[in-house]
């Protein structure tokens, strides 16, 4: 093992499964030591993600050996290696998918999650891109096969999956429509560079997302339109999705926003050949989550260089303020990302 020296504790948020964000206290635990294979990471950021809240509230525990620390996604400096990293040497900048523990001033991740942080791009908003990148890329690219001149359908585009979605999509050539909760959201996403955005409250969704499609296709049918969803609400929202699909087209569900279950139209599904698949990020094995960080590397990571950022921070909080920031992401005012500045840069 490789390793500076390093401070014998670190300090870290402490929560109970089920308490409200004001419950969450600062901690101290001993330094981490890294495994084979692992690295130990100083924090400079951290982001704030919807299975914080839901880990928060016990209703998302974390897997086996995982830490108990809340924190998907860190973006820092490598303090320590483990034997089997060749990649990355001490005082490397990386920005990572971690297993747990983000809400701290070290971590622990698998050296093959770390991706280097983007040439002129800060600590912060390096630190918002591995979750949702990871999540975008293995449910877009990866499950959903989406491909250059199709159309996108996304429900929920304003928040980190949904902004990260836009910006995925548009770089591979796709068109994309999403849906949001307000104007002010619709119109941020046109910013991101959304083609359309429409309101999910209205009544008339359905007919909107047909017209958009038709207006891009001389050729679209009443039928369908759309050749790739990214649903994040579930509930009624898939039988629209649905209506809204071209045949062989595709959906792929990452959340329930709106409700864990639905009553599908199979018949509908069987009529168009519908694939519908879904996936949660944390459970995956670390090839598989590997496999996503060197495709993202490969084929992603350039356009990055010399973006001061990719995802808009919408807010940033001391890390002894979590609780405001998962009040805030509660909330669901927010449009983008919300980050823990845990150590200044």
């Amino acid at each position: 093992m490789q390793a500076f020296n390093l401070p014998e504790t670190f300090q870290h948020i402490q929560f109970t499964p089920g308490c409200s964000p004001e419950d969450m206290t600062l901690a101290s635990s001993p330094m981490p030591s890294p495994d084979a294979n692992q690295v130990l990471i100083k924090v400079h950021a951290a982001g704030v993600n919807g299975p914080d809240i839901a880990q928060r509230k016990g209703v998302y525990p974390a897997p086996p050996n995982a830490s108990p620390v809340l924190g998907l996604e860190v973006a820092g400096e490598v303090v320590a290696t483990g034997q089997g990293v060749s990649r990355w040497q001490l005082g490397d900048k990386v920005c990572a998918l971690v297993p747990g523990g983000g809400y701290g001033e070290y971590v622990l991740t698998h050296g093959d999650h770390c991706l280097p942080v983007p040439e002129g791009m800060d600590m912060q908003h390096a630190a918002v891109l591995p979750e949702v990148l990871f999540t975008v890329w293995g449910n877009l690219v990866i499950r959903g096969r989406l491909r250059m001149g199709e159309t996108l359908l996304v429900h929920g585009g304003s928040g980190g999956i949904g902004s990260s979605a836009i910006l995925v999509g548009k770089a591979l050539g796709a068109r994309i429509i999403v849906t949001c909760g307000s104007s002010d959201k619709c119109a941020y996403c046109l910013e991101l560079g959304a083609d359309a955005a429409l309101n999910y409250k209205d009544e008339d969704l359905l007919e909107q997302i047909l017209k958009v499609t038709a207006s891009a296709r001389a050729s679209a049918s009443t039928e369908g339109g759309v050749d790739l969803v990214l649903d994040q609400a579930g509930g009624d929202m898939v039988n629209l999705s649905l209506k809204a699909l071209n045949t062989d087209g595709r959906i792929v569900s990452v959340a329930m926003q709106q409700s864990r279950t639905a009553e599908i139209e199979i018949f509908r599904l069987m009529a168009k050949r519908i694939s519908w698949t879904g996936s949660t990020l944390r459970p995956q094995s670390d090839a598989a989550k590997a496999e996503i960080a060197t495709q993202l590397e490969q084929t992603f990571w350039p356009t990055l260089t010399g973006k001061a950022e990719l995802l808009p921070i919408y807010a940033s909080f001391p890390l002894a303020d979590v609780a405001k920031a998962h009040s805030l992401m509660e909330s669901g005012q927010h449009r983008g990302k919300i980050v823990l500045a845990v150590t200044h840069e």
